[in-house]
């Protein structure tokens, strides 16, 4: 299927490894130019090679999106460089699985706020060249109670609630707002695989909770996203899609 993404141009946030270093790999190899930031240089550097062999063009800086300024400079500088940002992806996260201010200040500061504040900032920027698409990547813990996940489920059930809101208000426009909500997603160096060399037990639990019969890969998460930012998915907007091999057992 071609997705008709060739040629256009997107923002990738958190984007230096894991989903959403394979969210911008995922674009490039339907021609899209990307750009992506991260905190950390050395794999930021190491995603922007790999996305440079894809043949597109590719801006990648170093920014911590809870700073607004620094959030700010980097998406302007990605619609001078490219001319239009048709496809912006929030995909930062804090990880806040802790209950006190500082967790809680990240999470809204990171997940929340970070991606409304990146979505006020480009949608005149869609909605001048005729719409777009955004995706937050929240997580089915925002859908259902997750021990220990104090601040983290709540921030991204309100990231859930945002791109609901945006999806009614910019349709007029042609931007369309979806969500994605991953499961356990499994890569080297990342959480579940930190969880699975340190933990095995609650590892082994979690993997039970799972009717697939193991953990996602980033790659499987990706290939969502990227179909939901493309013009094939022109009558899905508003929706909240889960990739989880059924681990979220809600009917909603």
């Amino acid at each position: 299927m071609d997705l008709q993404l060739k040629g256009k141009n997107a923002v990738v946030t958190a984007a230096s490894k894991g989903i959403g270093r394979s969210i911008a790999l995922r674009l490039a190899d339907e021609g899209v130019n990307v750009a992506i930031c991260a905190r950390g240089e050395d794999a930021l550097r190491t995603a922007e090679t790999a996305l440079r062999q894809k043949g597109v063009k590719v801006l990648s800086r170093m920014c911590d999106v809870a700073q607004p300024d620094a959030l700010e400079s980097f998406l302007g500088e990605a619609r001078t460089t490219f001319g239009t940002v048709d496809v912006l992806v929030n995909n930062a996260s804090a990880f806040g699985l802790a209950d006190d201010e500082a967790t809680w200040a990240a999470s809204l500061n990171i997940d929340l706020l970070a991606s409304v504040r990146a979505t006020r900032i480009v949608t005149p920027w869609m909605a001048a060249s005729g719409g777009g698409s955004i995706v937050h990547i929240s997580s089915i813990a925002a859908l259902e109670a997750w021990g220990g996940a104090t601040a983290y489920s709540p921030a991204k059930a309100a990231l859930i609630s945002h791109s609901k809101m945006m999806a009614v208000a910019l349709a007029p426009q042609k931007i369309r707002v979806n969500v994605v909500a991953p499961g356990s997603i499994e890569f080297p160096g990342g959480m579940w695989d930190q969880v699975k060399q340190g933990n095995r037990p609650f590892y082994d639990t979690v993997l039970a909770s799972i009717p697939w019969g193991r953990l996602g890969t980033p790659e499987e998460v990706a290939d969502a996203v990227v179909f939901l930012a493309s013009p094939r998915a022109s009558w899905i907007t508003g929706v909240c899609l889960a990739v989880d091999g059924s681990q979220h057992k809600g009917n909603l």
